[in-house]
């Protein structure tokens, strides 16, 4: 069993909250039996269980959410629930659009972990991951503005911050998702173990193991799988832009309330 320290929400029986869009509802990760999504939240509420013996914990995120959505739609059900812990990562989804500014977000976002804060749950904040390449080689620079912000704002209020732009093993391909734009279920593996050491929970396993050793892809499969991520993914993702549509639109919560987690399952 996890032995909390000093000042850690760390206990048998503490609550845990998940807010945010597709990132922390674990689009990537699905469940064998095709029941959903687990993801990263998911999985770091597992490791939780296991040491602990019980937890209760509830994920409102929602795929396609924008900030604003967010704190509107998930935020007053989390400050009724008064949670032990809450994790938070929002944002993405506008810095996508042309209209994104870091800064705006990001007062946001700290007005919004102000109000956590002063209902007494200690809250996690993440950064993204370090991708430069392809689609987002012209956003990065918005995004590294956000994340500043993001370290300021867990600094200022005494936050946990689960820092990905450090965190090299996820900028390889196997990360992620084939629309590359989500984690992978090994991506979002690595990141739980990860999430799971910022708050304290040992884990048997490294979340920063190498890779295996994998041979060149060659240039005609490359572009083979170029031309399919543009017909399956970045295609239908710029249509729902224009239409003013989100891939969210008909989703619901997978876990709106607060239900018990054992190590037992």
């Amino acid at each position: 069993m996890a032995v909390p320290t000093e000042g850690s929400p760390l206990r048998p029986g503490m609550s845990l909250v998940s807010i945010g869009d597709s990132f922390t509802e674990g689009v990537g990760d699905p469940y064998p039996d095709g029941s959903g999504f687990r993801g990263w939240a998911d999985r770091v509420a597992e490791h939780l269980a296991d040491h602990l013996g019980e937890v209760r914990y509830a994920n409102l995120a929602v795929r396609g959410k924008l900030m604003r959505q967010i704190v509107t739609d998930q935020l007053p059900p989390v400050l009724e629930m008064g949670p032990d812990l809450v994790t938070l990562c929002a944002g993405g989804n506008d810095l996508l659009r042309p209209a994104g500014d870091p800064e705006r977000m990001a007062k946001i976002l700290e007005h919004t972990v102000a109000r956590l804060r002063e209902r007494g749950s200690r809250v996690v904040l993440f950064t993204g991951v370090n991708v430069a390449n392809g689609y987002m080689r012209g956003t990065i620079g918005l995004f590294a503005r956000y994340y500043m912000n993001v370290r300021a704002i867990a600094d200022a209020h005494d936050c946990l911050l689960v820092d990905q732009w450090s965190m090299k093993v996820l900028t390889d391909s196997r990360a992620w998702d084939a629309d590359r734009l989500h984690m992978s279920p090994e991506g979002h593996r690595r990141l739980a173990l990860r999430v799971a050491e910022v708050i304290g929970v040992p884990v048997d396993e490294r979340w920063d193991e190498p890779w295996p050793e994998s041979e060149p892809m060659a240039r005609a499969q490359l572009l083979r799988e170029d031309l399919t991520w543009v017909k399956e993914s970045l295609g239908p993702w710029i249509g729902r832009r224009l239409t003013g549509r989100s891939s969210g639109d008909t989703i619901t919560a997978k876990r709106p309330e607060l239900t018990t987690l054992t190590k037992d399952r």
